[in-house]
């Protein structure tokens, strides 16, 4: 009996790079392939890539060097956001047979069962690409990744994403809510909405994100929906009232800031000023007292001086936001900001990050003192770690209980008591 070939996935960067690699492990399933966890291994190695940073570009190579010192007769394959925007490079590896791009990456499987002699590369225009991919995935059989738009039209001089991922576009609502039938037949409880820039979904079928949410809100079967991030001029108020009287949709708002100076924001070409922000933090802590706001800031961007460092810094400060992701920035080639003079000294880059995330940390802690005494339900996850299992709260706080199988993909409602010595809350 003919032995069936292995494949073994390995993602990087966001969530919708996970939604997306479920999506092409199936069509591995499909032609009866074997798929077997990374580090283990396997005949053929995928690694779904990202670029946002060069560390994340480094973190895809190293993949390829562990994928090779595991089994060096084994075929490589890198796809996505690195692939798509360093294709030749990738390819004057040797170790490396197939280099596919964000839209071609799908019929990965077919280019290696007609594969030919040598590395194919694809050499595909993304900015030229006009459907949509649809992805969805399964994390612990309770929560999915539902990819709902890709692209983005905004070039912020800070990011190369929009030349990775081309232009903003989406399914219909009408086939995104039977891919969220599909996932409530599969017990899944939790929704996490995802896509390059969410806020823009439908804006090629005339439709647009709140009209999906609502009709998200009345899918049976899904008990929990969640949006991943929108940025702050695509969150209406509409969207508030409607989170704010929802049943469904949680109470958390991840939203992209990246700079709490006004000058900034324009150096940056990002769509909005600081005062949009504060007033969209306002409105949901009026609504949603207890809600939970996370911010992105990006520090060290071209231009950024110590001042206006310090009037993001008060900006978050003054805010009632509950945690904070920063990121270091990095010079990508394609992006404006690598062209742009006044570049910030990697002592000062490692300074204003190191104070952005203490002061995350004490608004985290805020957020749970506040929280303390609370009701809230958490649908509990699958995995083990140490005789705990974990789940999240309605609002992102993290939990842990002890071990009960029964209560995989559950939901239950449970009072914030117990904070351990570790700020980890246990039930």
């Amino acid at each position: 009996m003919k032995k069936n070939k292995t494949v073994a996935f390995q993602t990087f960067g966001c969530k919708l790079n996970f939604a997306e690699t479920s999506t092409i492990a199936k069509s591995f399933s499909k032609k009866e392939y074997e798929i077997v966890k990374p580090g283990h291994k396997a005949d053929i190695y995928v690694i779904n890539s990202c670029t946002v940073t060069a560390n994340a570009e480094k973190r895809c190579n190293d993949a390829v060097k562990r994928a090779k010192k595991i089994n060096p007769e084994a075929e490589i394959a890198m796809v996505g956001c690195y692939a798509q925007l360093r294709s030749e490079k990738i390819a004057s590896s040797n170790n490396i047979d197939y280099v596919l791009g964000n839209h071609e990456k799908y019929q990965l499987v077919e280019h290696i069962e007609n594969s030919n002699s040598g590395c194919f590369t694809s050499n595909e225009d993304i900015l030229k690409i006009s459907d949509f991919s649809p992805a969805f995935n399964a994390n612990d059989r309770t929560r999915t990744f539902l990819k709902i738009q890709d692209g983005c039209d905004y070039y912020c001089t800070f990011c190369a994403i929009p030349f990775a991922r081309g232009k903003s576009r989406s399914d219909t609502i009408e086939n995104t809510i039977k891919q969220a039938h599909e996932i409530a037949a599969q017990g899944q409880k939790e929704i996490i909405l995802t896509g390059v820039n969410i806020g823009t979904f439908g804006k090629n079928h005339h439709e647009n994100f709140f009209s999906l949410l609502k009709a998200l809100d009345q899918v049976d079967g899904i008990e929990r929906i969640r949006i991943s991030s929108i940025e702050p001029n695509l969150l209406t108020n509409e969207i508030i009232e409607l989170v704010s009287r929802s049943q469904k949709i949680l109470p958390h708002f991840h939203i992209p800031l990246q700079s709490g100076s006004d000058e900034m924001l324009k150096l940056m070409k990002r769509k909005y000023k600081r005062d949009v922000f504060a007033q969209r933090v306002r409105l949901i802590k009026e609504k949603m007292p207890l809600a939970c706001i996370a911010a992105d800031v990006i520090i060290g961007s071209p231009g950024e001086t110590e001042s206006l460092f310090k009037e993001t810094y008060d900006f978050i400060d003054s805010l009632d936001i509950s945690y904070l992701h920063v990121f270091t920035y990095s010079d990508r080639p394609e992006a404006y900001a690598n062209k742009m003079p006044d570049k910030v000294s990697s002592k000062d880059k490692k300074d204003r990050s190191r104070r952005l995330h203490r002061l995350g940390e004490l608004k985290k802690r805020e957020f749970y003192k506040i929280n303390t005494e609370s009701t809230h339900s958490v649908l509990w996850e699958a995995a083990n770690k140490k005789g705990l299992m974990s789940g999240l709260t309605d609002n992102y706080i993290p939990v842990s209980t002890k071990y009960n199988k029964n209560k995989i993909n559950t939901l239950e409602t449970i009072r914030l008591e117990n904070l351990d010595n570790n700020g980890e809350w246990i039930v």
